[in-house]
C-alpha cells in the first residue's frame, strides 16, 4: 500500500513492514493450526491404538471365558452321563429285586398254603402228631427251597 504522492519513502516502509508482518502473522497461524493438527492426529491415532488394545485384551478374556465354559460344559456332561449310567445299573437291579420280591411272595404264598394243609391234616387225627410234619416244618430241612432265583431285566416283561 504505497502512497498516492509517492513522496514518503517513510510510510511505504511501514507498509510493508505490515504486510510482512501480516504475512509472518498468517504463516505463524497457519504454523500453530498445522501443529494443532499434528497433535491431534497424534493423539487420535495414540487413542485408537488404546482403543485396539482394550478391544484385543475384551476378545481374549472372552475366548478365555468360552474355553473355561467348553471345558465345565464337557465336565459336566460326562457327569450326567455317568449318572444316566448309574440309573439305569440302579433301574436293572431294582427289577430283578422286584421279580425276586415277587418270586419270594409267591413260594412264602405257597409254603403258608403248604402248612395249611399240614395242619390241618394233623387236626384230623385228633391229636396225633404226624412225624412227617416235624421234618418238613425244620428250618435245617429245607434243601429244597435253595434253589436259585433267576430274574433279570429282561424277563420282566414276562410278568
Amino acid at each position: 500500500m504505497a502512497s498516492s504522492s509517492g513522496t514518503s519513502s517513510g510510510s511505504t516502509t511501514t507498509t510493508t513492514t505490515l504486510t510482512q508482518n501480516s504475512g509472518s502473522s498468517e504463516e505463524d497461524l497457519q504454523a500453530l493450526m498445522d501443529e494443532r493438527k499434528r497433535k491431534r492426529m497424534i493423539s487420535n491415532r495414540e487413542s485408537a491404538r488404546r482403543s485396539r488394545m482394550r478391544k484385543q485384551k475384551h476378545l481374549d478374556e472372552l475366548m478365555a471365558q468360552v474355553t473355561h465354559l467348553q471345558k465345565q460344559n464337557h465336565c459336566i456332561a460326562g457327569n450326567i452321563n455317568l449318572a444316566a449310567q448309574h440309573l439305569l445299573n440302579v433301574e436293572a437291579e431294582n427289577s430283578v429285586l422286584r421279580a425276586q420280591l415277587g418270586e419270594l411272595g409267591h413260594r412264602l404264598q405257597s409254603l403258608n398254603e403248604i402248612i395249611g394243609f399240614l395242619k390241618d391234616d394233623g387236626d384230623d387225627d385228633h391229636g396225633i402228631q404226624n412225624t412227617s410234619l416235624d421234618g418238613f416244618l425244620n428250618p435245617f430241612n429245607l434243601a429244597y427251597l435253595n434253589q436259585p432265583i433267576m430274574a433279570s431285566a429282561d424277563n420282566m416283561l414276562l410278568y
